[in-house]
């Protein structure tokens, strides 16, 4: 729970995600799924700018990539500003 919620009605990050995974009618991630997922919004953001980590990921399910090797994949991206 995030520390400037003063209510305790906020759900943990997992309750969430279990819960839209349901209403989208698919399950919801596994643990390593989540990590993998997290380190490739990582090296998105990081990489570039913030909007990038959703957008990746996004990315990774449109294209039904395995998030592991889109993960390797995004680590060499380097976009051609010219």
């Amino acid at each position: 729970m995030s520390t400037d919620d003063t209510t305790g009605a906020r759900p943990s990050g997992v309750a969430w995600v279990e819960t839209f995974a349901a209403a989208l009618g698919v399950d919801p991630p596994d643990e390593h799924t989540v990590t993998t997922l997290l380190d490739l919004a990582g090296a998105a953001a990081h990489a570039s700018e913030r909007l990038a980590a959703p957008l990746a990921c996004y990315l990774v399910g449109r294209a039904g990539a395995d998030p592991a090797a889109a993960l390797e994949l995004a680590r060499g991206v380097t976009p051609d500003e010219g």
